[in-house]
């Protein structure tokens, strides 16, 4: 008989998962409590890396139902959310997702939609990188240093220098610079 687990993840210790839950259960599913699998970590962190939900992929059994309130809850990475649902109905686990109305995405409908959301997060992404892209040429053309903001000025850059020569050591100047061992090291290399 199959069984149903829920995955529910937040990002922060200030978010709490009782609204997932509570939008699974609204929805019917009757999901015992030791199936239900709540995480808090980024969306960031690939599915298989999380280690709750790499638990929950372990106890999972063929004709299982994964149920999730929002596609986001499995990631951000809309390349990652395929691999996972692909990883998922591979082993004969259906995954349902709320916010698409409950379609099956390991279903024929539910692959369509996973590979439309593929194509605009592709799409978006090409657009990210191309604005970003353009905005690094217009201001490297205006003129404008990129980068981190230098930590130390020319001045103190000749004045580390000189103090170096004179035999003050890497602790003593950074202390008084206010920055690392490794800064001060790197302004003397670059000097």
């Amino acid at each position: 008989m199959a069984r149903t687990f829920a995955y529910c993840r937040v990002s922060t210790t200030d978010q709490h998962t009782e609204n997932q839950i509570a939008e699974i259960q609204g929805a019917g599913y009757d999901i015992r409590g030791d199936r239900i699998v709540v995480e808090t970590i980024s969306g960031s962190t690939a599915a298989m890396a999380r280690p709750e939900f790499a638990k929950l992929v372990e106890k999972l059994e063929r004709g299982d139902v994964l149920v999730v309130t929002k596609l986001d809850r499995l990631g951000r990475n809309a390349m990652d959310v395929r691999a996972t649902v692909e990883a998922l109905a591979d082993a004969d686990v259906r995954v349902v997702c709320q916010q698409l109305g409950g379609v099956d995405l390991t279903s024929p409908a539910g692959k369509m939609t996973m590979g439309v959301i593929a194509a605009v997060a592709e799409f978006e992404r090409d657009l990210l990188v191309e604005r970003t892209q353009s905005g690094l040429d217009r201001a490297k053309r205006s003129g404008k240093r990129l980068g981190r903001p230098r930590a130390l000025s020319r001045q103190q850059l000749t004045e580390i220098v000189d103090r170096r020569a004179q035999g003050a050591s890497l602790g003593v100047l950074a202390e008084e610079f206010k920055v690392s061992r490794s800064a001060i090291h790197r302004a003397i290399k670059a000097a």
